[in-house]
């Protein structure tokens, strides 16, 4: 292996904002494998790029190569000390809705009660994010707005998920590309790296379309019991076993929550790694 392509989610995977313990020196860990000159390091969040940023200083995170944000709508790329968008992303999802912005779809559900606009900066040329309570999103509800969607000819995700420690759920519409997996594949296919080449970790649900994918994935030993087991399920459903590692701690003495799970796993599909490390 000459180069490596490293993927990762932020929140409860590389950040240790989750209840579990995060090993000593994890993080400067991961950060000497960050500044190995052969490997591309990936941020893959839900977050948008001020929140990424807020991460990185925070958190004292390696700055990465790229960053995939705002739920996969959003692609950039460091470039003379500057984020960039990448263009060719934009346009590649921009092909789901020919002609028509996020702001566009608004007026298609602007009648749909209890739909709430998120603020402005949660809002992107390709994302449209409402707040919706949990007890209104039904199946029902959810299909409304799927069908209106399929009604005006527009390829699109529809991702509900809640945050739970505000107890908010959140809506997201975005073109049917435009998520983590695409996302990451895009990536590898425009930069040169293989699934050979590329490693992805997570945490979370919205994790899973990777996992179960034939990229090598890792899923941090932090993971909620309910994911571990959707994640085990997935690979077995797409016969990607061999693409999934779980973490379970133990290596380079650590317990394989967060950072020290992405370096076990990484390390399991890339043992040559230890000898960057030390």
């Amino acid at each position: 292996m000459s180069r490596l392509l490293l993927c990762t989610d932020l929140d409860r995977t590389l950040i240790p904002n989750g209840i579990q313990p995060e090993s000593p020196l994890a993080r400067q860990k991961f950060s000497a494998l960050a500044a190995h000159p052969e490997l591309t390091l990936a941020y893959v969040s839900g977050r948008h790029l001020s929140l990424v940023e807020q991460a990185i200083l925070e958190y004292e995170l390696p700055t990465p190569d790229w960053i995939i944000g705002d739920v996969g709508t959003s692609l950039y790329r460091q470039s003379q000390h500057a984020w960039q968008p990448w263009q060719a992303w934009e346009a590649h999802i921009g092909q789901d809705w020919p002609g028509l912005t996020a702001r566009d779809l608004r007026e298609l559900f602007s009648a749909m009660q209890n739909l709430v606009l998120q603020e402005e900066s949660k809002q992107n040329r390709y994302k449209l994010s409402y707040y919706l309570p949990p007890a209104m999103a039904t199946q029902a509800f959810l299909a409304e707005i799927k069908q209106r969607l399929s009604q005006n000819n527009l390829a699109a995700n529809v991702i509900y998920s809640v945050d739970e420690t505000a107890d908010i759920g959140l809506l997201d519409i975005l073109p049917a590309r435009a998520n983590k997996l695409h996302a990451i594949e895009f990536l590898m296919q425009q930069q040169g790296f293989s699934l050979g080449a590329t490693v992805f970790a997570g945490d979370s649900g919205n994790d899973l379309p990777v996992i179960a994918s034939a990229i090598a994935s890792v899923l941090v030993a932090n993971a909620a019991p309910e994911v571990i087991t959707q994640a085990l399920d997935s690979a077995r459903e797409h016969h990607t076993e061999h693409a999934f590692y779980l973490a379970q701690g133990g290596f380079m003495g650590m317990n394989g929550n967060y950072s020290a799970g992405i370096l076990e796993g990484v390390a399991h599909f890339h043992p040559e790694i230890l000898t960057w490390l030390t």
